[in-house]
């Protein structure tokens, strides 16, 4: 009797599970694709490739304009960039959506930083710089064993771009990434941009330093400093400046 009794439940637990799971999966369809009927399923399929579409859609503008090897080589750049950004987001075992890519304008990454740490949100916002820093790096290190220009070109744009991305104003990636820090931690970072602009002649260390100096008036400032945050900002902006120093050339090499 108990295992004819235990045998009914199991078979009732089945047919509840089969029958919540089907409604969730009902559920999750979207009415629009519902009404298109097999082209809505392959829409919706379609849809979940966005991010590798987009980037095709990218490298290829940037193929058109710069030609294939630095156009695709400029959006590689931009996409280890970007997932920087997205590695260093999902390692904290935070949701976010691959990166999505805009055509002539840049690139982003989407995530919910609901409930995350100013501190955490700063480090999320410099890790796409310091992977652009790296992948800069490892173009100026090709460039020095092969003597390819087409690298040192890499290189100076790269690390250039992602110079210009650290101004901590607007929607580039320094303005977050100066939430988390102290007014005396700002104003640290604006004295060495300001110095790696005058050392190296490259103005657009002093963008950073102009940006850094506006951040010292608003009334964002944390009560508490982050010691990391400052150096990690500091080191980034180092790092660049590294390969712009080293590499030929002057400004984002375009010219």
């Amino acid at each position: 009797m108990q295992a004819e009794w235990i045998r009914n439940h199991v078979r009732e637990l089945e047919a509840g599970t089969s029958s919540q799971s089907s409604r969730s999966t009902s559920s999750t369809t979207p009415q629009w694709a519902k009404k298109l009927g097999p082209l809505g399923t392959v829409l919706l399929a379609l849809l979940k490739y966005k991010s590798l579409f987009s980037f095709v859609a990218f490298f290829g503008y940037y193929w058109s304009v710069w030609g294939a090897k630095f156009g695709v080589g400029f959006a590689v750049l931009i996409l280890i960039h970007e997932m920087g950004h997205f590695i260093d987001i999902k390692r904290r075992g935070l949701p976010a959506d691959m990166p999505m890519f805009l055509p002539g304008l840049g690139a982003y990454v989407k995530w919910n930083a609901l409930g995350v740490s100013l501190e955490a949100r700063s480090a999320v916002s410099l890790a796409g710089p310091f992977a652009g820093a790296l992948a800069a790096g490892l173009c100026a290190l090709l460039w020095h064993q092969t003597g390819y220009g087409l690298w040192a070109a890499l290189a100076r744009t790269g690390a250039w771009f992602n110079a210009l991305n650290l101004i901590p104003l607007w929607i580039f990636d320094g303005s977050s990434a100066t939430n988390a820090l102290s007014k005396l931690e700002r104003a640290v970072v604006l004295v060495v941009s300001a110095a790696l602009s005058y050392a190296l002649g490259e103005w657009v260390f002093g963008l950073v330093a102009i940006g850094m100096g506006i951040r010292l008036f608003t009334r964002d400032v944390p009560e508490e400093q982050s010691n990391a945050i400052a150096a990690y900002f500091t080191a980034v902006l180092a790092g660049l400046a590294m390969v712009l120093w080293l590499m030929p050339g002057h400004g984002n090499g375009l010219r």
